[in-house]
């Protein structure tokens, strides 16, 4: 019922908190379905996305500029949000939360998409227990293979 990449970038987004695995397999479907499609809700996920890896890191700015981009898009993609099995309401107010945290200069924390989907929380799980890490848990925050990998791909 869900794209296969969705519910992958869910799993690494809420167990491997590999941001950065994340915008890797939520592109490559968005350039599948939806190509240059730059309002398309795939972009805004990898957004999320790509902001939680730069507020992990120290970089602030960058993930200030990428969560104010996302909360001034979540309102249009309500509905396609929604469908995706998350609320979008609750959404927004997460992401206008992280933007006060950032603006606050506090430091990162670990957060969950607040999927209401039980099918959509159900496969990302299954896929959490299939790779052998938890569902939920923090940021291992001293992996630095995992905090700049950036810097490790080849």
């Amino acid at each position: 019922m869900y794209p296969k990449p969705y519910i992958e970038f869910l799993a690494h987004f809420h167990g491997t908190r590999d941001y950065f695995e994340c915008h890797e397999v939520l592109e490559a479907h968005w350039k599948s379905v939806d190509p240059k499609n730059r309002a398309s809700v795939w972009v805004t996920l990898i957004q999320i996305a790509v902001a939680m890896y730069h507020d992990r890191r120290g970089n602030q700015k960058g993930a200030l500029t990428l969560i104010n981009r996302c909360i001034n898009r979540v309102p249009d993609l309500k509905n396609e949000i929604d469908e995706l099995g998350i609320d979008s309401d609750v959404l927004f107010q997460r992401l206008a939360g992280i933007r006060e945290r950032l603006e606050e200069r506090k430091p990162y924390r670990s957060w969950n998409f607040p999927i209401v989907s039980l099918d959509v929380s159900k496969e990302a799980q299954l896929l959490c227990q299939q790779w052998r890490v938890a569902y939920g848990s923090p940021s291992n925050l001293a992996d630095q293979s995992l905090v700049l990998k950036h810097k490790y791909r080849r």
